[in-house]
């Protein structure tokens, strides 16, 4: 398996896998039916969101995150606590390529914060700003 090959998750009827293991589930060439084609982060893709999403955890500003791969977008939404909306969600849409991107940040409001071709540009947005420390003098 390569960098570059996305992650497959395999789908099954309701909540119970087939008694082989197998999806339920199959296209005329033995692969998965074009019914549950979706789209899926990569490898690659998937550690540089998570690398972003540690630095925050470690942070104390995220605590949980969700991943929704659907028929024409795959969705990284990460959450503060974990009954509340997502504060972010980054947001792959091949369809937007050649137009905006595939890659997006959206905030809870719905606003979109960043969008574009690269995704380790997009994710620059959630990266936290060094700030500045004050370093304070005993009188001696």
């Amino acid at each position: 398996m390569s960098d570059s090959d996305p992650i497959k998750f395999s789908r099954h009827v309701g909540s119970r896998r087939t008694g082989s293991g197998c999806p339920a589930s199959r296209g005329a060439d033995g692969g998965p039916s074009s019914q549950f084609e979706t789209v899926s982060f990569t490898r690659t893709e998937l550690n540089q969101i998570l690398r972003v999403y540690g630095f925050q955890v470690a942070a104390g500003e995220w605590r949980d995150y969700a991943i929704d791969m659907m028929r024409e977008q795959a969705v990284f939404s990460v959450f503060r606590h974990t009954s509340d909306v997502p504060l972010y969600r980054i947001e792959k849409n091949p369809k937007l390529a050649r137009r905006q991107g595939a890659f997006s940040v959206v905030a809870a409001s719905g606003h979109i914060l960043k969008r574009g071709r690269d995704l380790g540009q997009v994710l620059r947005v959630l990266e936290p700003r060094p700030r500045l420390a004050t370093i304070r003098m005993r009188p001696s």
